[in-house]
């Protein structure tokens, strides 16, 4: 487990999994060899595996305690879901929970559950499987997405988007009929502390989100980036972007404004060391590790 002090916040990382799972030049139409090249200090072997030309992601939660509060950003892909398009996402049996419970807090414990969108390796936690039914795994706390997400994956095609459409209906729709979904339409302030801005283009309702305590500040991105490379290749788009121009638009966005206010980028799905700030270099950025 990994925690950071964000001014009078702490924020824990609790991690599903982390290996080399997707293969670059899948993952990223724009792969180029030349150009990783150039990163293979910082990138190998937290964040790439040449040998296997695998991209090395790390599927994680942050947990953020803050103002009495308790809240959870994104809920990876979930034990027990039936994810048969995407075999190493299947049925998981991890340790997340149990890492979750390192931190000193329990399930009952989280007063807000929010999410950067609604793919299923970010939604997969907000409920588990109890006699045969899935039901909040957080009972006490409200769960916050942006409504756009909402109205494209209820819709979902099960043939065309497999994963996708099973998240809704087993972590998506038990939390509204459960009646613990708040849905935001545009910029969402939820005190202040924590606030939420639009960011579309991996999906239509991606957002990021700003946590600002004692005067520090931290950016959870989702899937805004995937992974470290982006920071220098604004226009490298994923395989699962739905739409390419507004991903890079909000990609350039969110890290002109960890520049400008000195946040700390805190992703997804970074490799170690999973988060860092962002520097302005002429026209353009790069990392500097945590």
């Amino acid at each position: 487990m990994n925690t950071f002090t964000i001014g009078g916040a702490t924020v824990s990382r609790i991690e599903e999994q982390y290996e080399a799972n997707f293969d670059a030049n899948k993952f990223f139409a724009d792969w180029r060899p030349e150009t990783v090249q150039q990163h293979r200090d910082w990138m190998v072997s937290d964040h790439y595996e040449p040998s296997k030309n695998m991209l090395k992601l790390s599927f994680h939660s942050w947990l953020i305690k803050v103002g009495g509060k308790t809240i959870l950003i994104d809920g990876c892909v979930g034990n027990d879901k039936s994810r048969p398009a995407r075999s190493m996402w299947d049925k998981l049996k991890t340790q997340y929970m149990a890492r979750f419970l390192a931190t000193g807090t329990t399930p009952e414990q989280v007063d807000l559950v929010m999410c950067t969108h609604l793919h299923n390796d970010h939604v997969g936690w907000n409920t588990k499987l109890v006699d045969g039914r899935w039901v909040p795994t957080f009972p006490n706390a409200r769960y916050l997405w942006h409504r756009a997400d909402y109205e494209k994956y209820k819709d979902a095609d099960p043939v065309k988007d497999p994963n996708n459409r099973a998240a809704f209906e087993d972590s998506v729709r038990p939390v509204v009929e459960a009646g613990l979904a708040d849905m935001v339409d545009g910029a969402h302030t939820v005190n202040e502390h924590l606030s939420l801005e639009p960011a579309p283009g991996h999906t239509p309702g991606t957002v990021s989100i700003t946590l600002t305590a004692g005067g520090a500040r931290a950016m959870f991105c989702g899937d805004i980036l995937h992974h470290g490379i982006q920071v220098y290749q604004l226009e490298w788009n994923s395989f699962a972007c739905v739409d390419g121009v507004n991903a890079a638009k909000s990609r350039r966005k969110v890290l002109e404004q960890c520049v400008g206010a000195g946040a700390l980028l805190m992703p997804a799905h970074f490799g170690a060391p999973f988060v860092c700030h962002i520097d302005a270099k002429g026209g353009a950025f790069v990392p500097r590790w945590a």
